[in-house]
């Protein structure tokens, strides 16, 4: 009995830490607006980096959708970086106003891909932007990033939403980008910390992000360790939710769970490298926004969250009642419970309460199985270059 009451303790302080945490910034989401930034004096020149591996199929599509901003022509490139694509789409490429840059490395990464290309960039540009190969912009990203840098950010994460929900996977993965975004971005700034960053659709000070670059070897989860760094340094990275990138949503189970795998594999990696020194920081010189994404990567994955607590809440309750425990440890399982499920329901998006979710989420308990399996299997896939193939999904 001892032994059971002291298991069930251990899991009632680690769950609730870790539903603690959601809810807290689930809550403070929902007071979340778009700060209100003044005209920008000057548009400055932006590049719009997009390194592909194998893109093929989605390259040209995103090119030609990159080229029709609502920003000066003159004021940005689109700058394709090519790792591995066919000659006939390279010759495609060629033919649109946009520069090309041809890599091959023996192990592709995303960061070499960007260091070589900067390397080769001779224009004197102010902006980074940076995208994956299947994101698409709104036609006024731009120009909002430009407002958000005149105003003296050196970050700025904009808004990644789904652009295709023609599978429950890729409504399920719709759905945990909104969850994060409403979390991870919107909480976060309305409690005055940074917005986490995403890997694309981010926006730099061009000079800085080239800098940052420089130094990062990371295979996997390149952005997570820019976006330490630059909270180490105490730089502050701003969201627009309105500025608007379309992403390709996962459409298959394995794809999903390679893409995971891949995720968690890069945040348990950072948390081991940079708990103490963001302790230290917290402590030294009052830097919580550096401890703070320190401790984000030892989160559990939402999906596995929302499992084992409920999991975990039938089971004890069901025990509770055998064992004739106090019903107090009852009613914080409960308490538990409804926390974990009330921050999911805060996080997502009026739109995407549908039948078409409400199909996918019958996929749910497979996806928690997929997790778990991601989260076994997270060994050295950091080190591994683990590419997610794209195609043209569609609503």
């Amino acid at each position: 009995m001892q032994v059971y009451m002291l298991i069930q303790i251990i899991l009632l302080v680690l769950l609730g830490a870790a539903t603690l945490y959601i809810f807290v910034f689930s809550v403070a989401g929902l007071f979340y607006r778009d700060p209100v930034l003044p005209a920008a004096a000057r548009q400055n020149r932006i590049a719009v980096l997009i390194p592909g591996y194998k893109e093929d199929e989605v390259i040209v599509e995103v090119a030609r959708h990159a080229l029709q901003q609502q920003y000066p022509v003159g004021l940005f490139d689109v700058v394709i970086i090519a790792d591995s694509f066919r000659q006939d789409t390279l010759n495609t490429l060629r033919s649109l106003p946009v520069k090309l840059i041809e890599v091959s490395f023996d192990k592709s990464t995303k960061s070499k891909a960007l260091n070589k290309a900067m390397a080769q960039l001779t224009n004197p540009y102010d902006i980074a932007v940076v995208l994956d190969a299947d994101n698409i912009m709104a036609p006024d990203f731009l120009q909002q990033v430009n407002t958000a840098y005149a105003a003296g950010y050196k970050a700025i994460q904009g808004h990644r939403t789904a652009k295709n929900l023609n599978t429950s996977w890729a409504v399920l993965d719709a759905v945990s980008e909104e969850i994060n975004n409403h979390i991870f971005r919107k909480g976060h700034r309305v409690l005055g910390l940074s917005s986490a960053i995403i890997g694309s659709g981010m926006a730099f000070d061009y000079s800085y992000f080239k800098a940052i670059m420089a130094d990062v070897k990371a295979v996997g989860g390149f952005d997570k360790e820019i976006e330490l760094r630059m909270l180490k340094e105490r730089n502050t990275i701003i969201y627009l939710s309105q500025a608007t990138i379309y992403d390709e949503k996962v459409q298959k189970a394995d794809v999903f769970g390679n893409q995971r795998r891949r995720w968690l594999s890069a945040q348990l990696h950072y948390f081991k490298k940079d708990i103490l020194p963001a302790t230290g920081h917290l402590f030294s010189k009052g830097n919580l926004d550096y401890f703070d994404k320190a401790i984000q990567f030892i989160q559990p994955p939402r999906i596995l969250l929302l499992g084992a607590v409920g999991l975990f809440a039938i089971i004890n309750i069901v025990l509770n009642s055998l064992f004739d425990v106090p019903a107090v440890y009852n009613y914080m399982w409960i308490g538990l419970a409804t926390a974990c499920v009330l921050s999911f329901v805060f996080s997502i998006p009026r739109e995407l309460y549908s039948a078409r979710t409400g199909k996918a989420v019958l996929s749910l308990p497979r996806g928690m199985f997929v997790m778990l399996m991601s989260l076994l299997r997270i060994k050295g896939a950091n080190k591994t270059f683990i590419h997610t193939k794209h195609t043209a999904g569609t609503k």
